[in-house]
């Protein structure tokens, strides 16, 4: 481009300008098209701010916005570094793995943290660790959400007797089949015979509050009410309770399990908002904490952000009523009890008598009295739990058991052989997974549990006993 061309779009004569040349020599060379350079280079300089980690122009970004007068370029200038000392943060547990140990550190050395808690369940994610929770001040953190937002637990307690489990196998099994669907993509629009989404009041919200979330509605609709892929699983199984509760007398029951999120579209909005916090972040953060890249609340970014995450959760909780309701229908059951809680999400709460802003990636709310699900694997139990209130650990415990093989390393090193030996002695049985999903790569549940007791209390114990997950092979959405 001719230096008349460059000033055309903005870029003021001098040192400016010289530089812009430099750089775009080195952009063509590199293998850019020159119709590419041109609406790159009228991005960046219509709005420099939001191209700090351009490949090509970031060294513009500066003398853009000295030449622009630009108000917000004070923002991402001062004070904008990591801290000098990690803000006050806990863990529960000894045996946690090193690298996510060192991701939460990080994480709380950020300009915006207020302090930080580690479940006994962590293990190395995007940015914030599994099983890590962080308070924010004002900011948003898109990674340390996570990317399926909103995942969720839901029990349900239906009226059959136990024994429908042996006597009536194969009707438990068509009523999951029939009434779910689980995989990348997976979709009633698609699937089901009658070529029909399933309906919630969800599809009438407004989708449009974000660009995003309303490019998305439609693929929301065909997937409402399927289970994904991961660790996303429904199953059959039995409650026991040792004492009256919930309205229910101490003894066993019939119930469901279900484990899962806001699916496609909940990703999509991470992926979106996770680019858009790093394209804002400060050139005073080191690369290593690009994925704990922010969102200020008051701007317009983090604002988009906030709703979309809260429409993603109303996603997420009716995907899991439709399977509940469908398969309890399909069964001709009576509903005698609901729990449920999500995870993955931020909640705006007051601590220490500020408000912040809290949150838990693979880490389930315990509030004084809230109820939820900790999950261990398709070979171990669940636990229904209430919160103690612990504000060491900003109201929270530990999603499931934790991952201690990586996937990769499970589909290379475990054999079916010895999972299905193990399914059998636990009379589980199992309707498809992957091995990377097996019992074999997740912690103890109990000892998990040990490490929170003064976080939570058990009040429930669910033992698995029939478990569909996504078949092998599936790329995992977790």
């Amino acid at each position: 481009m001719k230096p008349k061309e460059l000033q055309r779009l903005g870029i003021p004569p001098g040192p400016t300008l010289r530089l812009a040349a430099k750089l775009i020599g080195s952009a063509r060379r590199s293998g850019l098209a020159k119709a590419d350079l041109v609406s790159r280079m009228k991005r960046v300089v219509a709005d420099p701010a939001h191209h700090l980690n351009d490949p090509y122009f970031s060294s513009l970004v500066e003398p853009l916005l000295e030449h622009q007068g630009n108000p917000s370029r004070r923002s991402f200038k001062v004070g904008m570094g990591p801290r000098e000392k990690p803000v006050d943060w806990r863990q529960w547990g000894q045996d946690l793995d090193r690298a996510a140990v060192e991701q939460m550190r990080v994480a709380c050395h950020l300009p915006v943290a207020v302090g930080g808690a580690l479940m006994p369940d962590a293990h190395v994610g995007y940015g914030l660790p599994i099983g890590g929770v962080l308070a924010t001040k004002n900011a948003v953190i898109p990674y340390a959400v996570g990317v399926d937002i909103a995942c969720r637990m839901k029990l349900t307690v239906l009226d059959l007797p136990v024994q429908t489990l042996r006597s009536h196998t194969h009707r438990l099994i068509r009523a999951i089949e029939t009434e779910t669907r689980f995989g990348i993509g997976a979709a009633f629009g698609k699937l089901n015979q009658q070529g029909k989404h399933r309906d919630h009041p969800v599809m009438d919200a407004d989708w449009c509050v974000t660009p995003v979330t309303g490019k998305l509605k439609d693929k929301a609709h065909a997937q409402l009410g399927t289970s994904g892929s991961g660790n996303h699983f429904v199953e059959f199984g039995l409650l026991t309770l040792d004492h009256d509760e919930f309205g229910l007398e101490a003894g066993t029951y019939l119930a469901l399990l279900s484990h899962s999120g806001s699916r496609g579209v909940g990703a999509a909005v991470c992926r979106h908002y996770c680019h858009l916090a790093m394209d804002q972040a400060s050139p005073n953060m080191p690369k290593m904490y690009r994925h704990l890249a922010w969102l200020d609340l008051d701007q317009e970014g983090g604002q988009e952000y906030w709703v979309a995450m809260h429409l993603m959760g109303r996603y997420a909780e009716a995907n899991h009523a439709l399977i509940h309701h469908h398969i309890a229908r399909h069964l001709g059951a009576q509903v005698l009890l609901d729990v449920e809680n999500h995870h993955n999400f931020a909640w705006r709460q007051q601590y220490g008598g500020q408000t912040v802003i809290v949150h838990r990636k693979g880490a389930t709310p315990a509030q004084a009295g809230a109820l939820g699900v900790i999950p261990g694997s398709m070979a171990s139990p669940a636990y229904v739990v209430r919160g103690l209130g612990s504000a060491e650990s900003f109201d929270s415990a530990s999603h499931g058991a934790g991952r201690i093989m990586s996937r990769r390393k499970a589909r290379r090193t475990l054999q079916w052989a010895q999972v299905h030996s193990l399914l059998e002695q636990r009379d589980v049985r199992l309707l498809s997974a992957g091995l990377d999903e097996v019992p074999f790569v997740y912690k103890d549940i109990d000892t998990v549990m040990a490490q929170q007791m003064d976080l939570v209390e058990k009040v429930a114990r669910f033992d698995p006993k029939l478990v569909k997950m996504a078949p092998p092979g599936e790329r995992p959405e977790d």
